[in-house]
């Protein structure tokens, strides 16, 4: 008997362990799914710190942005849609997170979760096409909602828009509270990337498919920024959002 209690407690151990690795297994093969269906949309992609904890997998200390900025400086020449490079960084760096490159084949208008989503139920209420739409954080005040936008790329007109530096740098979201426009010089996470604390699975989603048809930025515009407004008003402490009409 008790040699068949302890054959029964090691195949029990046995079938645990197995049932994670084959749980791990289709954990990356989704991670690698969902990494090449956003490049073959057209997004350039380059790898990520992770969360560690609360921290960032990165050297820097204190870092501002844990788990949600580039590996390398060279973010913006390693970008890309490459099936065969961005695979090899899936296996090779199994706990990395991803980003897109903005500004070469899309923007991002990038609002809190609670602002987000009331716009996107305005807008699909009035039958405007909305792209690829990805949630970064489900709590409505600090998460914040992706819509992926035609990229208004370089104007003839410089003087009509501005690049991203203007708008929000990455590194000092917190200072743009309501509306970021990432465009040239930016980047936003993708799925399946995980955020500090993120410990029930990856905190990035999509809520539209990137598959979807990439809409003008100016068709989404108004009732982003009127929602914003809204959800500022609702949160009288936090800084009004950029524009205010």
């Amino acid at each position: 008997m008790e040699r068949e209690s302890r054959f029964s407690r090691w195949l029990r151990r046995r079938s645990r362990s197995t049932a994670r690795t084959i749980a791990a297994q289709e954990a990356a093969r989704l991670r690698e799914d969902l990494l090449l269906t956003a490049a073959a949309a057209g997004f350039p992609l380059a790898p990520a710190a992770h969360p560690e904890g609360y921290g960032c997998s990165c050297d820097r200390i204190g870092c501002p942005t844990p788990g949600r900025h580039p590996v390398s400086f060279a973010w913006q020449t390693q970008a890309t849609t490459d099936p065969e490079q961005i695979a090899r960084w899936a296996s090779n760096q199994p706990l990395a997170n991803f980003v897109t490159a903005t500004g070469r084949t899309h923007d991002v208008l990038d609002v809190p979760v609670g602002a987000g989503r009331a716009a996107l139920e305005r807008l699909e209420a009035e039958d405007v096409e909305v792209g690829p739409v990805a949630v970064c954080g489900n709590d409505p005040w600090s998460g914040r909602m992706l819509f992926f936008t035609a990229t208004r790329g370089t104007p003839d007109d410089e003087d009509e828009w501005w690049p991203c530096e203007l708008d929000c740098h990455p590194e000092t979201l917190d200072d743009h509270p309501g509306l970021r426009w990432h465009c040239r010089g930016s980047y936003v996470l993708v799925p399946p990337s995980r955020l500090p604390g993120d410990d029930h699975g990856p905190a990035v989603g999509w809520l539209r498919a990137p598959e979807r048809p990439l809409p003008d930025p100016l068709t989404l515009l108004e009732a982003l920024t009127d929602a914003c407004a809204a959800h500022a008003e609702e949160q009288p402490e936090q800084p009004a959002p950029w524009p205010v009409r």
